[in-house]
């Protein structure tokens, strides 16, 4: 079977394979030259990233701080730009040095061309990881 390449099929599919911790995965879904952009990030953690390898290296660490369980909400709105969709989701799992639920709602607005992500703009909700000790996705205190 080929991968998906309409970007609403490739956005599930990363979900899945983030809920599988398959992080190497994720990340060939990026175009080499695709940006990450984290608009309410807190101070002193990444706003932008720019490049398939400064993706791959902000999510090395993402399983050994953030243990997902379920996406139960997702619903995925297509836009006048046929790459660019708009995503309103919840994930929940637990945060792994606490042991505390992790229940977050985001919105990002994601363009994928030829398959891959060229531009994930995540309007995630710093407040949920904040009211935990600070560490960002590379097991760095970010402050």
């Amino acid at each position: 079977m080929p991968p998906p390449t309409a970007p609403e099929d490739v956005y599930r599919h990363g979900l899945r394979l983030l809920l599988d911790k398959d992080i190497p995965a994720w990340v060939d879904l990026w175009d080499p030259d695709g940006v990450f952009e984290f608009p309410f990030a807190p101070d002193g953690w990444p706003a932008r990233l720019e490049g398939k390898a400064a993706v791959a290296d902000y999510m090395r660490g993402y399983p050994d701080h953030i243990d997902l369980h379920d996406f139960p909400h997702v619903e995925i709105h297509r836009t006048t730009v046929p790459e660019t969709v708009v995503v309103e989701m919840r994930g929940v799992g637990r945060l792994v040095d606490s042991g505390t639920s992790f229940d977050m709602t985001y919105i990002a607005v994601v363009t994928v061309q030829n398959g891959l992500f060229t531009h994930y703009r995540d309007y995630w909700n710093p407040l949920v990881l904040l009211q935990e000790p600070a560490s960002d996705f590379t097991g760095r205190n970010p402050r």
